[in-house]
């Protein structure tokens, strides 16, 4: 005879499978490496910079 099986854990383990499956789809999609969040923030305060400095004063 073969083993019972645990129909909760395997219940548990399939949804973690999922969680898991579906989180390495988001990486992909939203992902992005630190690097390029580093570079996105530098450009960004770099244009804050120059655009402050060229207010007018009234």
């Amino acid at each position: 005879m073969t083993e019972p099986v645990n129909l909760n854990r395997f219940r548990k383990n399939k949804a973690r499978a999922a969680k898991a499956a579906r989180a390495l789809e988001n990486t992909v999609t939203f992902g992005r490496t630190k690097a390029q969040k580093e570079v996105e923030n530098a450009s960004e305060l770099k244009a804050k910079r120059e655009w402050s400095g060229k207010k007018r004063e009234t």
